[in-house]
């Protein structure tokens, strides 16, 4: 239900028999509208403040990231770090210090994953879906997308950007899915290096 608004009765600016309001009168209760209209935006643009929670809330602590395969890690952090950075925008303005701050770590990390083996991770992800389509299917809906050499999906600026076509921002349920994808104890186990998808990283690595 909308607080500004009472709908069971109507409001006029004047009572009957009276005098009508002046213009002043008018842009004033026009003012008021406007103030209320801005604090309404505010708050469904701030639902992105509840994406960020939602993510700042998740942990590791039942697991042992030391233990994971480097490279699916590194992924890991750095889906999480474009997640915050995307969020980040929509709730803040581009030049705040957090996303400033967001941006440069995001624009080191453009070269570090260009580093070793961390560099055959998006060719790794194909040949997933070529030889091994259910666990291509598994796994994170962040990774099929934007790693898919078919699907339109990609970061741009270090933002996500799902259809390069459209303006629309992306939905806050689209955010809390992806996180939870991201932290599903199921795929967290495969990040081991004793682990399925670990395992599949390096069969990979070998006939590459």
């Amino acid at each position: 239900m909308n607080h500004f608004t009472n709908n069971s009765k109507k409001i006029s600016f004047y009572k009957k028999k009276e005098k009508p309001p002046s213009s002043l009168d008018f842009f004033m209760h026009y003012g008021n509208y406007l103030q209320l209209r801005h604090v309404q935006d505010d708050m469904d643009e701030n639902e992105f403040l509840t994406v960020l929670s939602h993510l700042y809330e998740k942990t590791l602590i039942l697991e042992d990231p030391a233990q994971f395969n480097k490279v699916l890690y590194f992924y890991l952090v750095d889906s999480l770090a474009h997640i915050d950075y995307t969020a980040g925008v929509y709730a803040f303005n581009i030049l705040s210090p957090k996303n400033i701050m967001s941006g440069e770590y995001l624009r080191w990390r453009i070269d570090e994953e260009k580093k070793g083996d961390r560099a055959k991770f998006p060719g790794f992800i194909n040949w997933l879906k070529e030889h091994h389509p259910a666990k291509f299917a598994a796994l994170p809906s962040l990774w099929q997308m934007i790693y898919d050499v078919e699907d339109p999906a990609g970061y741009r600026s270090f933002r996500i950007v799902l259809d390069p076509d459209s303006k629309a921002l992306i939905p806050t349920g689209f955010f809390s899915a992806i996180i939870d994808e991201f932290f599903d104890k199921e795929f967290l186990k495969s990040l081991y290096e004793d682990a399925s998808l670990a395992i599949l990283f390096k069969t990979y690595i070998g006939q590459s």
